[in-house]
């Protein structure tokens, strides 16, 4: 099975796969709980009305696209939980499909709640570990809007370097980042 399609755990997180339960439940409840299987047994999971927020709005078509492919869980999106309280705190996840040149882009997003608590620091680690233990990834990258702060300085505690700019019609100007495999 594809590193990217079990959960990946680190000392305080686990990432769950995105599985289709999770997204059903959203699209149905803002509060819900399910029980997730991981390799260290069943852990009962909450998810509150601020889980998935940047996600929210791709749901519907990524369940459809899941369900035509017979898929339970999405390769390379994640939900990020709290090992200890089973607490949904964000998304952390892949976009989209390496480039030919091996380069892969991770987005994520955390609740406000759970902000400046170095989740996202260790995720975006967990990540990029299992990302470039593939062969194919030369190269990963993430693009942050240039008022987000907290996310440049995630990317710079994780040694990217800012390579470029770019603009998003929902966050304007970004900041366009990487990681070389070696």
């Amino acid at each position: 099975m594809s590193p990217l399609m079990t959960s990946i755990f680190t000392a305080r997180l686990v990432l769950l796969p995105l599985s289709c339960e999770m997204i059903e439940k959203r699209l149905a409840h803002e509060e819900f709980n399910l029980i997730a299987d991981t390799p260290e047994g069943p852990l009962s999971v909450h998810f509150d009305s601020q889980w998935a927020g940047g996600l929210r709005d791709l749901f519907p078509h990524l369940l459809e696209q899941m369900r035509r492919q017979g898929l339970a869980a999405q390769a390379g999106i994640f939900c990020v939980a709290l090992r200890e309280t089973g607490q949904a705190v964000g998304d952390i996840g892949t976009k989209g499909q390496p480039s030919a040149a091996g380069e892969q882009e991770i987005g994520y997003g955390f609740n406000p709640a759970h902000w400046g608590q170095g989740y996202a620091t260790e995720a975006v680690s967990a990540l990029v570990q299992q990302l470039v233990a593939q062969p194919e990834i030369k190269v990963v990258t993430a693009q942050t809007a240039q008022s987000n702060r907290a996310s440049e300085r995630v990317l710079e505690k994780l040694a990217f370097t800012r390579t470029g700019q770019s603009w998003d019609e929902e966050d304007g100007d970004l900041t366009v980042w990487s990681k070389s495999k070696h």
